[in-house]
């Protein structure tokens, strides 16, 4: 059995540490914790590891954002992975800070990555961890925001709600979405 894994965000120095890149801190505290180590490979930075007997396959694509789906699909395509063992990382405005939601469909919500995947996959049915980074801004603000590094305490939390976040992948790969969203999305 195979599973892809998908951390969305965007590829240089000038988007590490911030708002919308998170599934890439997500997707980079799961290789870590499977001992695994990212390589540059077609559309992505991908590395591979096993998991309770399941073979995964993590993927940051290089893409940026608004293309993301573009190597999300070559790569179930290449590891001839279906849609009901994927899941993608991405941050939500609509979350307040540190929340975890994680759905097994939906609209992309006005999330450019989320609706790269929706038209390249044609379809709004697959597994989702969204990471809530809350909506602090000012009318005319949520690009600054989003693109926005995180603010201290933000930073203080941070580490315990990827973690979380990380145990939910896990989760997803051995017992599967409904029980995993029965066991995570009220923490």
């Amino acid at each position: 059995m195979k599973f892809l894994i998908v951390g969305l965000g965007n590829i240089g120095e000038e988007y590490s540490n911030t708002r919308h890149n998170i599934g890439f801190d997500i997707a980079d505290a799961l290789a870590k914790s499977a001992g695994a180590f990212f390589s540059s490979d077609r559309l992505a930075y991908k590395c591979e590891f096993r998991f309770k007997g399941k073979n995964v396959t993590l993927i940051k694509p290089t893409t940026y954002m608004n293309l993301s789906g573009k190597a999300v699909n070559y790569w179930l395509q290449q590891e001839k992975i279906s849609s009901e063992h994927l899941m993608v990382i991405t941050d939500d405005i609509a979350l307040p800070f540190g929340t975890i939601r994680i759905r097994a469909k939906g609209s992309d919500g006005g999330h450019n990555g989320l609706s790269s995947l929706i038209e390249s996959l044609n379809t709004t049915t697959f597994a989702r961890l969204r990471f809530g980074i809350g909506n602090e801004f000012n009318k005319g603000g949520q690009v600054d925001y989003v693109l926005g590094k995180w603010n201290k305490e933000e930073q203080n939390i941070l580490a315990e709600r990827s973690e979380i976040s990380v145990e939910a992948v896990k989760s997803f790969i051995s017992i599967g979405l409904a029980r995993t969203m029965n066991a995570y999305n009220n923490k």
